[in-house]
C-alpha cells in the first residue's frame, strides 16, 4: 500500500510524461487521473455547438475530421470537407452517448471531457477487437495546431497542474500547523 502511494507521488511530481507506445495507453494512464477535474455529458454546453477536431496515432491517418455535435441532436461529421449527417443522443444518468451515421450506431462512454478535450470510449472490449478504444477529439481552434503526442501531453499537463494545486494547498496547510505549534510554546 505505502510503495503504490509513494509510487502515484512520485508520479505526480514527475515533469515528464511516461512514454508509451499508442495514445490508447496513454490515455489508459492518465484519464483516472483527470476524470475527476472533467465535466459530465449532461453539461452540454461544453460540447454542442462546436467544432471538435478527431485525433489518432495512425501513422496512415491524414484526414481532417470535424465532428459537430448540435441542438436538437444533430450530428455532422465533415471528413475533409465533405459531410454526413446523423444524429446523437445523450443517455441519461448514463454517462453514455449514442452517434448514429446513417444506418450505422455506436455507443461510447464519456472518457473525460472539458473545453478542450472531448475523449470518449467505445462500449465493449475495444482491445480485444483490436480497434481503437478512444474517440479521441480536441477543440478545432485548439487541435488544429497540435499532433497526437503534443495533445496527449497537454492532457498530463492539466493532471499535472490540478496535482501541484493540491500539493501546494497541503504544503501551505504543513507551513501553518508547524507555525502554530511553533507560536504556542
Amino acid at each position: 500500500m505505502e510503495n503504490k502511494f509513494l509510487e502515484k507521488v512520485s508520479q505526480a511530481l514527475s515533469t515528464e510524461l511516461p512514454y508509451n507506445e499508442s495514445m490508447d495507453d496513454y490515455l489508459d494512464e492518465i484519464l483516472p487521473s483527470v476524470r475527476a477535474i472533467g465535466e459530465d455529458l449532461r453539461e452540454e454546453h461544453f460540447y454542442v455547438n462546436k467544432g471538435w477536431l478527431e485525433f489518432r496515432d495512425d501513422e496512415k491517418f491524414h484526414d481532417t475530421i470535424l465532428h459537430f455535435f448540435n441542438d436538437g441532436g444533430e450530428y455532422l461529421r465533415s471528413v475533409n470537407g465533405d459531410i454526413k449527417s446523423g444524429s446523437w443522443r445523450f443517455l441519461e444518468k448514463t454517462n453514455k452517448m449514442m452517434i448514429s451515421l446513417g444506418s450505422e450506431s455506436e455507443l461510447f462512454d464519456l472518457a473525460y471531457m472539458d473545453a478542450e478535450f472531448f475523449i470518449l470510449s467505445k462500449h465493449g472490449d475495444q482491445k480485444r477487437l483490436k480497434k481503437r478504444k478512444y474517440f479521441v477529439m480536441a477543440f478545432e481552434p485548439i487541435g488544429k495546431k497540435l499532433e497526437w503526442r503534443n495533445l496527449v501531453e497537454k492532457l498530463y499537463n492539466k493532471y499535472r497542474n490540478s496535482n501541484n494545486y493540491y500539493y501546494f494547498l497541503a504544503i501551505m496547510i504543513v507551513l501553518i500547523v508547524i507555525l502554530v505549534v511553533i507560536l504556542s510554546q
